[in-house]
């Protein structure tokens, strides 16, 4: 067998190790190869059992087994179902045989078990787990709209207990370290490096004879029982509307086929639970909503940390000194996330003091860390120690990247840029955090207008993984490499739009906030858009949103907008003059669309304001909400401020809470019922029934055919 992904050694012992090894890959997934590799073996085993004592399976690659593979699954359709059911009963068949062999089987994790290759794992009768904080283990795929398909969810149900195992694993996709794993009962021993990791295997096997898995063991009973124990029974009702509860009543499918498949697994014998399970699967694999989570959060997300989007000749960058001007909450978060990868912060303010305030509040987020065991004080120490806070620009000598973070005010930016070029290093890289002027304005305030570029960050900075990176008319290749590569260093993802007012996010979320201040004015009940909003996937309602972000804010970028030229105005924009008037201004005056204190509840005063009637269907609701959105990031890509497929839907998810159901703002558009010809129509009946502003532009126009995709024409 050459080309298999499985090594085969045994010694003088009778111990064979097993190591998965993909020669083709520097990762070891279920693929074809795997399959085949796999079902060799397990014949080689059985047709050897009675000269070996023990199975020790291992992995040479750098993770044990990285699961699923995902393209692949991704090319699953309704029509290609017997074909996917075929592939899952055979790779669940395999492990079943390496579980009743009737000699012990041990698991030595080296690395990342998550997914297919936890489920190999848990086919093993005994785990024994590298104590590294990188061997995480877990069940993911219910992140990419799918369940744990190679006997994932009938073994952990059995191993762990229904509520357990659903809990700490299967519905929310936890990935654990050995040490919580090891708590959990999910895997037996730790192993402090590869050599004992394997030694503490093998003598494993050498002194368990007749080990066998507890679910195969007569009179094993499941943790916390069955369906059918009545303490169990009275508290599964529950679980549905739980899950409803937490999903917000979004529209996610796995989640709750996790809960059928593994509620029903147990109330059948281990073999024919492997059935019920690999059903579900299919349903899942198969469908639209596993396929745009797939698309975006895998293929998208990885072309673009792989550089998809990074111009293609500067060298490789990495900052070693960073100013941050400006010590608010952002200015702070900028901070702590450069400082917690080890490079050098100066943080600037006003004074040296307005500076300490937002040091203080980086000691608050460390402190958290060191609270919950996740830091140990002297790493806090230094984590702490590489901020410098300052009132004296002289301080930023020796910056190679200076961000500024201050108020949305050009000419104060205009300053803080001039001040920092003056004293930072001669080429140093300028970005701003601004989310709505234009870069290509900001950088008429310095000598290098090439230097500067847009580095947009999310709120709040230590929780949202996405930057969005803003090239101005004058930024270069260099500039924008440079801030890719420092984007990356921080471990978050960039996305690469070009200059305009509001540029991507601020201006795409801006429609749907509006949306929701429009859909009020036309007499849907505040709650009402608030449940559309959740029931279709958003994390929260656009009334909740503007009141968090201030409903002057979004009034400010239109008046701006005004300034410079721009005629058309939203009908939303009158319902937030309306609130301002009464100066109720948003979450942080405790009053906006919402009373704020001492709880969260609709302003009474708004049934007065805007009267509620039925005019407007609730599915028009929810649809206008997405709508708004893909029609403008549409034009975004006709006016070239967006330039990949990639861009749009990573930046809408991780950065303006776009439903990832839907695989991201021009996936939307794309796998609509009816394709982008769907769509269009759908899109011209919103537009003649509530507005001009959801007229399809013409990209969507020349991909209304039915083989028509947005993603080709952007790419083309």
């Amino acid at each position: 067998m050459s080309e298999s992904t499985i090594r085969w050694e045994s010694d003088a012992d009778g111990v064979v190790v097993l190591t998965l090894d993909d020669p083709a890959s520097s990762a070891n997934t279920m693929d074809d190869a795997y399959v085949t590799s796999m079902g060799a073996t397990i014949d080689r085993l059985e047709a050897e059992k009675d000269s070996i004592r023990g199975v020790v399976l291992t992995s040479a690659k750098k993770t044990f087994f990285a699961g699923g593979n995902l393209g692949s699954l991704i090319q699953a359709t309704p029509e290609t179902r017997d074909q996917v059911l075929a592939q899952v009963t055979l790779v669940k068949s395999q492990l079943r045989r390496l579980e009743t062999l009737g000699i012990p089987v041990a698991a030595a994790i080296n690395g990342a078990a998550l997914g297919g290759g936890l489920e190999i794992a848990l086919a093993c009768h005994h785990r024994v787990v590298l104590d590294d904080p990188k061997a995480k283990l877990g069940f993911p795929e219910v992140t990419l709209g799918l369940l744990p398909g190679g006997g994932g969810i009938v073994r952990s149900v059995r191993l762990l207990g229904l509520t357990t195992a659903l809990l700490e694993l299967l519905l929310r996709g936890q990935q654990l370290h050995p040490s919580k794993a090891m708590e959990l009962g999910l895997v037996h021993e730790l192993a402090g490096d590869r050599d004992e990791l394997v030694a503490k295997a093998r003598a494993w096997v050498l002194a368990n004879p007749d080990a066998a898995q507890p679910w195969d063991t007569k009179g094993c009973k499941v943790p916390g029982g069955t369906p059918s124990t009545p303490s169990l029974a009275s508290t599964l009702p529950a679980f549905p509307a739980n899950l409803t509860k937490q999903l917000k009543g979004a529209p996610y499918p796995a989640p709750y086929a996790i809960l059928s498949a593994a509620v029903e697994s147990l109330q059948v014998d281990v073999d024919t639970a492997f059935t019920v399970e690999g059903r579900y699967f299919v349903d899942l694999v198969t469908g639209q909503v596993s396929t745009n989570m797939i698309q975006a959060l895998w293929f998208d997300l990885n072309a673009i940390n792989g550089g998809a989007s990074r111009p293609a000749g500067p060298e490789r960058y990495a900052a070693a000194k960073v100013g941050v001007l400006g010590a608010g909450m952002m200015g702070a978060g900028i901070a702590h996330a450069f400082a917690e990868v080890g490079v050098e912060v100066v943080l600037k303010d006003v004074s040296t003091e307005a500076a300490q305030k937002g040091k203080a509040h980086v000691e608050g987020l460390v402190g958290k860390q060191v609270s919950r065991g996740r830091m140990t004080p002297e790493s806090a120490d230094a984590f702490l120690a590489r901020i410098t806070p300052t009132g004296d620009a002289a301080d930023l000598a020796g910056c190679d990247v200076v961000v500024e973070a201050v108020f949305e005010d050009q000419a104060l930016k205009h300053r803080v840029l001039g001040e920092a070029e003056a004293n930072a290093l001669p080429d140093a890289l300028l970005a701003s955090n601004t989310s709505t002027l234009p870069i290509t304005g900001l950088a008429e305030g310095v000598q290098r207008p090439a230097d500067v570029v847009g580095m947009h960050f999310f709120s709040p900075v230590d929780k949202m993984p996405l930057v969005e990176l803003i090239v101005g008319e004058q930024t270069s290749d260099a500039a924008l490499a440079r801030a890719y590569d420092v984007v990356r260093q921080i471990g978050k993802t960039p996305i690469v739009v070009r200059d305009s007012r509001g540029f991507f996010t601020s201006r795409v979320f801006g429609t749907m906030v509006l949306e929701g201040a429009s859909l009020l004015a036309e007499g849907v009940a505040p709650m009402s858009i608030e449940r559309a909003a959740l029931q279709a996937g958003f994390p929260a309602g656009p009334l909740t949103l503007i009141d968090e972000v201030t409903l002057t804010l979004p009034l400010k970028i239109r008046d701006e907008a005004a300034k410079a030229g721009a005629t058309e105005d939203h009908p939303g924009v009158a319902v937030l003059r309306a609130l301002v008037e009464q100066g109720r201004t948003g979450k942080s005056a405790g009053k906006g669309f919402f009373d704020w204190q001492p709880e969260k509840r609709v302003w009474p005063g708004l049934a007065e304001l805007f009267p509620t009637s039925d005019a407007v269907p609730f599915a028009d609701a929810q649809e206008r909400l997405l709508f708004v959105m893909a029609v403008e990031t549409a034009r975004c890509v006709v006016e070239k401020v967006l330039n990949s497929v990639e861009d749009a839907n990573i930046g809408s998810i991780m950065g303006i809470g776009f439903p990832p159901l839907y695989g991201g703002v021009l996936q939307y558009i794309d796998q609509y019922p009816g394709g982008v010809a769907g769509f269009v129509a759908r899109a011209d009946e919103l537009a003649d029934a509530y507005g001009e502003r959801f007229r399809p532009p013409a990209i969507l126009l020349e991909r209304a055919v039915p083989a028509g995709s947005l993603r080709v024409a952007v790419a083309s």
